[in-house]
């Protein structure tokens, strides 16, 4: 079952790499009480997510800011030490912007945005989606029809949307 507007997020804890090494995160935690914007990539470093997905949210992290978001967070299938080289080789880190990792996968199949595209090697990776969520419960989702776009899922859209 996927997630859809109105529904409360499922629990779930990332891990990112901290001062000592790899932390986890809880969602919970980050979203309680606070607006947040999370969008996922299926593949840190895959070319439309470094190209266009988290730039257009680097572009627009402090125009989302000031309309009341309190953190974005972007999400992936990947190792935490991938999303922190990510985060860091991309200028999303610089820029405010938490990159978590949802190291196997268990967020994204709770929401039901995992797929598989054994060409490029992707197994249970995830849809291109962002949502704006607040108190941890989703108030706008949109999701991307072909993985190589972001258009709908863009930090432009989303702030339409804020």
């Amino acid at each position: 079952m996927s997630i859809s507007v109105g529904d409360r997020l499922p629990e779930a804890t990332f891990l990112r790499v901290g001062p000592e090494g790899p932390e986890q995160v809880s969602l919970s935690e980050r979203t309680s009480g606070r607006k947040v914007i999370i969008f996922a990539v299926p593949a840190a470093f895959s070319a439309t997510c470094s190209a266009q997905h988290v730039p257009s949210y680097v572009r627009t992290k402090e125009a989302l800011s000031q309309k009341g978001v309190d953190e974005v967070i972007c999400v992936s299938v990947n190792d935490p030490f991938v999303m922190k080289a990510w985060a860091e080789a991309s200028g999303a880190e610089a820029a405010g912007l938490t990159l978590l990792a949802d190291a196997d996968g268990a967020f994204t199949a709770a929401m039901g945005r995992n797929f598989d595209a054994p060409p490029v090697g992707f197994y249970g990776r995830s849809e291109r989606y962002a949502m704006i969520v607040e108190d941890g419960v989703v108030r706008a989702l949109e999701i991307e029809e072909n993985p190589g776009m972001a258009e709908v899922s863009s930090g432009e859209a989303m702030l339409e949307k804020v």
